[in-house]
């Protein structure tokens, strides 16, 4: 068995957030793929995740915080891991979110793009979704980022962190009000900094922006950045620092290995220091579409 194979071999043994991609890549059947990704409610990390819940719909006993443990969080990763939409246990939650979202007096942008992310991705009939994506469409900076800060000045530079966010939002939002063009201006401020580097200097713009963190939080880092552009049939020459950012950390083994996670609370750690499944489906699938013919 080649190395290639052999690490196909162990990603389908992994858990079924990691099995359906390894699916995926293998250019498996659609439906056996979506047959996959439902195990991701009744088995491994998402199951896990899903019995944390609270009696009132919530996880961690908080809206936002506590970090990493609250609803807006454990939903985040229930929608990484790729829980299908529609599930009653995530719709409960989002639900908790917009009370919450009621109440605010000052929405700030980066927690307005997870909840958006959120809502589209689980399937949560929010009347007033159409409204808060408006309104990440309006604070826009004039370099095509945002800033998790509402704010009026428009020439502020934008802020990776927030920009990843609300273009992971845009993403997953299918409703009524056109994003593309506005995606498109958020790609473009990344494409201008090679995805992760200053526009001034050239250095890496956030330190330690190039570790593989099983679950990016509200931080940006390179492979969550690059995910904004795979599977897009466009591959911009600008990318090819992060591209090599991600390759040069590829293990002999052909694995990829996982970083700690950023400090915080957590259920449980889905995979211990080293060679990482998850990880590793993730790197194979952002080179696989940049080294596509």
């Amino acid at each position: 068995m080649d190395q290639d194979e052999d690490v196909a071999e162990w990603l389908l043994g992994g858990d079924p957030a990691v099995r359906w991609r390894a699916l995926r890549l293998r250019g498996a059947p659609a439906a056996r793929v979506e047959r996959e990704r439902a195990r991701v409610a009744v088995e491994g990390w998402g199951a896990r995740l899903l019995a944390e819940q609270d009696d009132d719909g919530r996880w961690g006993g908080g809206d936002y915080s506590p970090k990493w443990i609250s609803t807006t969080y454990t939903l985040l990763r229930l929608v990484q891991l790729g829980l299908p939409a529609g599930h009653p246990a995530a719709l409960r939650g989002c639900e908790r979110l917009w009370d919450w979202r009621a109440r605010w007096r000052t929405p700030e942008t980066c927690i307005s793009g997870l909840l958006i992310r959120l809502t589209a991705a689980l399937g949560h009939p929010a009347p007033g979704l159409d409204g808060m994506v408006a309104d990440l469409l309006g604070q826009q900076q004039d370099d095509g980022g945002w800033n998790c800060a509402t704010r009026t000045d428009r020439a502020k530079h934008g802020s990776f962190h927030t920009t990843v966010l609300a273009l992971e939002a845009l993403d997953a939002y299918a409703g009524t009000l056109d994003v593309a063009g506005a995606a498109q201006r958020g790609r473009e401020f990344f494409l201008r900094h090679r995805l992760y580097r200053s526009h001034r200097t050239g250095a890496e713009a956030i330190p330690g922006s190039t570790k593989l963190r099983a679950f990016g939080e509200w931080h940006f880092d390179v492979l969550r950045g690059l995910e904004l552009f795979a599977g897009r049939p466009d591959r911009d020459g600008r990318l090819g620092d992060a591209i090599e950012a991600i390759r040069r950390q590829q293990r002999s083994d052909g694995r990829w290995p996982v970083h700690a996670p950023y400090p915080g609370k957590r259920f449980f750690e889905p995979e211990p220091r080293g060679p990482s499944r998850w990880i590793t489906v993730r790197a194979t699938a952002v080179l696989d579409w940049w080294s596509a013919a």
